[in-house]
């Protein structure tokens, strides 16, 4: 999290004791001792917020917020001012301002406010990170989330594979868990592809006759054909999808599964030689089982999504909501943690009381480890990796905290910027 405070006085005496308590609390202070010195450092891509004294000479602490106004509504103004200027300080409240306090200030109550408003710069700048990440020229970025190894390793494998999508013939079988973004992660091979600008058509497995086959792949042209639960498909469908494989035609041919085809094969309802042919071009998608540090990440673009999609604000994420959401066991992975997201900015609740299918073999001494090592873990990202601040939010010794960053295998700087 972000710790810079611009502190802004003329009078070097309070500006360096306002410094000095700052620095105590392990804070960021940036001085300034006027309004053109002040203005200098304030933009949109300031990281922290600010502490202003109302009166100062030529330009004071109302015009400084009115200026910090127009360049981000967003950046906390807290106000210092004298006994005179309350009636001031009430009417820039009302114009925006974060906070104000009456001088003289106790450090305790003015570093409680400071926190207040530097957890909200925090949060808004995340939040514009996100969107930012949305609509960033990388489909696979945009799509598919996740910051763990094997979130990096499968964006890393789509854009091979889209690569290669160059070449004729060069299908591939994606597979994973019901609910892990088959579909997505299809379309996204597409995307990342210089096939893009060409069309992408979807059809399921389940019903798909020949005829319908040789429609859809006249549909895609030269662009790419998904065809989801292939294993669905009836058998002369099957043959014919063999066959436009060898062909190695103009349409880029991606399938998908959530099933072990292999035993659809020893049955008789897939034929053996295409199950062999797709075989080598498997590309399989984590559940989040397999990669839950992902959740905390998967869940703030779901929710930045949800938010945009319903026209609503981005609420802020309690830790204890994150917490809960990795003690799960997800067994319907990507889809069942999108649909949270949603209920949770709509205020529905996220059901935090129940508890999934795949849980119930968890003892309850595994489940508050995974609950501790959460809440540290999002500690340590709210605060940037600053080991003091993050023990300090979850009130205990350093000690203890250092001793608990060892038991699961955490290191703060893995956090920090």
């Amino acid at each position: 999290m972000t710790r810079r405070v611009l502190v802004v006085d003329d009078d070097a005496a309070v500006r360096e004791a306002l410094s000095q308590t700052l620095e105590l609390a392990d804070l960021d202070p940036v001085t300034a001792g006027s309004f053109v010195v002040a203005r200098d450092v304030i933009s949109r891509e300031f990281d922290g917020v600010v502490v202003s004294d109302m009166r100062m000479p030529g330009r004071d602490g109302f015009h400084l917020l009115t200026h910090t106004q127009q360049v981000d509504a967003d950046l906390p103004v807290i106000l210092l001012t004298g006994e005179g200027d309350i009636p001031m300080a009430v009417q820039a409240m009302g114009q925006g301002a974060f906070d104000f306090l009456e001088k003289p200030c106790a450090p305790k109550e003015l570093l409680a406010v400071i926190e207040r408003a530097l957890k909200t710069r925090a949060l808004v700048l995340e939040n514009r990170a996100l969107k930012q990440q949305l609509e960033t020229g990388d489909p696979a970025a945009r799509m598919l989330f996740g910051a763990s190894v094997a979130a990096e390793g499968l964006r890393k494998t789509v854009r091979e594979v889209s690569r290669a999508g160059a070449r004729a013939g060069a299908e591939v079988f994606v597979t994973g868990p019901a609910g892990s973004g088959i579909s997505k992660v299809a379309e996204v091979i597409h995307l990342c592809s210089a096939r893009s600008k060409e069309p992408f058509v979807k059809r399921a497995g389940a019903g798909l006759t020949r005829e319908a086959l040789g429609q859809a792949v006249e549909a895609a042209g030269n662009g790419a054909l998904f065809i989801d639960e292939v294993q669905m498909m009836a058998m002369d469908a099957q043959l014919m999808l063999l066959d436009l494989l060898e062909a190695k035609g103009a349409v880029r041919i991606i399938l998908g599964s959530t099933v072990d085809v292999q035993q659809d094969v020893a049955q008789g309802r897939f034929h053996a030689e295409l199950f062999y042919r797709l075989d080598p071009m498997k590309l399989r998608i984590p559940s989040l089982s397999e990669r839950p540090e992902d959740i905390p990440v998967m869940f703030r673009q779901y929710v930045a999504q949800a938010a945009e999609q319903s026209g609503l604000a981005v609420p802020e994420i309690p830790a204890e909501v994150i917490a809960s959401l990795m003690a799960r066991d997800w067994p319907g992975n990507a889809r069942a943690l999108m649909s949270v997201a949603m209920r949770f900015v709509l205020g529905l609740g996220v059901n935090l009381g129940e508890v999934e299918a795949g849980q119930s073999g968890v003892s309850l001494s595994e489940q508050m480890a995974q609950v501790e090592r959460a809440l540290i873990i999002e500690a340590l990202r709210r605060t940037g990796g600053q080991a003091t601040q993050a023990a300090l939010d979850l009130q205990l010794p350093r000690k203890t905290f250092y001793d608990k960053l060892s038991k699961h295998g955490l290191r703060p700087e893995a956090f920090r910027d």
